[in-house]
């Protein structure tokens, strides 16, 4: 029996028709390039091995990684899936081929890292779908009021909250609901220079420096620009698009 480690965030999906769904919601184009993260029991490996072209999975528990080899022999010995132990934090991202397409029912405590490891990249993804608290899904998809975080993901790709997956289909069951989120059309077609990009996370970590205050008071206090933002205007409020103005500025 494959008990779940706490010290690595693991929830494993029990249910084969949600990770049929995430699989199909993710639309996998025929002979794509599938990077997973901590494929666990492979509940979510088999129905994207059925759609991709070839999967690369990343498992950072050993006992997993040798019962998933067990468990994907076939697999494995045709090239359609390659199996990898380590800790994708470790890996070089610019290895991986492509416009590949990244899935993942991913830890929550990586949620974060896993946003800025990808997006920022040099070798981005053409698309992510990923299994992640329901929280977070609907703070960068839905919420009206802007974060870093939400900021942070749209100025990369469009974010689209799909649907939500209850905490009982996972083993052990976390505490809270998750959600499938995707992110499409990743590009960096927002920036026209490295400068610009690097100015605008300047930009916005600055105006939610103090939530107290309005985001001017916040970007003059950091001697950066404000540009036509209004002056009571809380960060929270301000569009992306006037925040990428100003990292043209």
């Amino acid at each position: 029996m494959t008990y779940a480690k706490k010290s690595l965030g693991q929830n494993f999906l029990m249910h084969a028709h949600i990770a049929k769904r995430i699989a199909d919601t993710a639309k996998i184009a025929s002979g794509a390039t599938v990077l997973e993260i901590g494929p666990g029991t492979g509940m979510l490996t088999r129905p994207l091995l059925q759609r991709a072209g070839k999967v690369i999975a990343i498992e950072a528990d050993k006992e997993l990684f040798e019962k998933l080899q067990i468990d994907f022999a076939n697999e494995i010995a045709s090239g359609r899936l390659e199996l990898i132990h380590g800790d994708i934090r470790t890996f070089d991202i610019s290895t991986f081929p492509k416009c590949y397409t990244l899935v993942a029912n991913i830890p929550y405590y990586l949620t974060g890292e896993i946003f800025r490891m990808f997006l920022e990249s040099e070798n981005q993804p053409s698309a992510m779908t990923l299994l992640v608290q329901k929280e977070v899904a609907e703070r960068i998809a839905r919420d009206k009021k802007e974060s870093i975080l939400s900021l942070s993901v749209k100025a990369y790709g469009t974010p689209k909250y799909e649907f939500t997956v209850p905490r009982g289909a996972f083993k052990p069951a976390p505490k809270v609901d998750s959600a499938v989120l995707t992110i499409r059309d990743i590009s960096r077609m927002n920036f026209y220079s490295q400068e610009s990009e690097q100015q605008f996370f300047k930009l916005i970590h600055a105006g939610f420096a103090h939530k107290r205050k309005f985001v001017r008071s916040n970007l003059e206090d950091a001697g950066l620009p404000c540009g036509n933002i209004p002056e009571k205007a809380r960060a929270e409020d301000v569009p992306l698009s006037d925040w990428l103005t100003l990292s043209k500025v």
